[in-house]
């Protein structure tokens, strides 16, 4: 797939929280799902912070910069993150302190300026860190309806805080998920997950002809329950999916169908997982 044709432009719904101090990195490396270690100045990672129970509260990015590090949040979670942070820290030599700078995207990454490329799909192009005015104001439709179509899911519209565990966000296969490094929170369920294959729901990609009714619509094949719609764009949407369910039906031949017409489901490109679809049906 091509990169998408978005315009440069902030993102009103994320904001940054900075991480500073001699011992910020070993602090979030003790609590973060993905292993910050090896990050360079200028480099970043998607990652989340799990309840012990090990679903998602929070899912970020964390750009890595001289000395500290910036957080790219859902501006709604930002000041529970912050307490949740703060709650962790203990004795740390960390500051944890909301930013004034605001995020935005970008078809590319610019040369300089704190940005990166979307660590889960660089079609998505560059995120960007400014001060707070630099960025322009505008639609986010083509950014929005890309990142829907690429199986995406966002903060605010898909995730949620404590509904969902990593496998089911498809954190581990978008690198927000470590099972190589240390402990942290919530990593012994997420590891048996990983281990004994018992993520059953995902979210993935779906096509409504008709186009997408609203969220959480139900899916069904026949009388039973397959998944639930979530964000949308026009005829493209990501939907939760029960895959085994999923699965029976396309076995069975039976088609899926929402209040409002037929749905199908689709397979991202980046996806390892499997995912049963009829045989007319084409991968992403």
């Amino acid at each position: 797939m091509q990169r998408l044709p978005f315009a440069t432009q902030k993102l009103p719904s994320r904001a940054v929280i900075t991480v500073s101090g001699e011992g910020a990195k070993d602090f979030l490396q003790n609590l973060i799902t993905t292993d910050i270690e090896g990050l360079k100045p200028g480099e970043a990672a998607y990652t989340a912070l799990l309840q012990p129970q090990g679903k998602i509260l929070f899912d970020f990015f964390i750009l890595a910069q001289d000395g500290h590090y910036l957080i790219d949040c859902s501006a709604a979670q930002r000041a529970d993150l912050i307490k949740r942070l703060t709650f962790y820290r203990l004795r740390a030599k960390v500051t944890i302190a909301e930013s004034d700078e605001e995020v935005g995207v970008a078809p590319v990454k610019p040369a300089n300026g704190a940005s990166f490329t979307d660590p889960r799909a660089a079609q998505l192009g560059a995120r960007l860190i400014a001060a707070k005015g630099s960025l322009p104001a505008g639609e986010d439709d083509a950014y929005r309806g890309g990142r829907i179509r690429l199986g995406l899911a966002d903060t605010d519209e898909d995730i949620g805080s404590g509904d969902l565990f990593p496998h089911e966000a498809n954190l581990d296969q978008l690198g927000g998920v470590s099972f190589k490094k240390g402990c942290f929170i919530g990593q012994e369920v997420v590891s048996r997950m990983e281990h004994r294959g018992t993520a059953r729901n995902r979210i993935v990609p779906v096509y409504a002809p008709k186009g997408a009714p609203a969220k959480g619509t139900e899916i069904k094949a026949g009388d039973k329950l397959v998944g639930t719609l979530l964000s949308s764009a026009g005829s493209d949407g990501l939907a939760l999916i029960r895959l085994d369910r999923l699965k029976d039906a396309v076995e069975s031949g039976i088609g899926l169908l929402t209040e409002t017409g037929p749905v199908h489901v689709r397979k991202p490109a980046w996806a390892r997982f499997d995912v049963a679809l009829p045989k007319d049906n084409e991968d992403e």
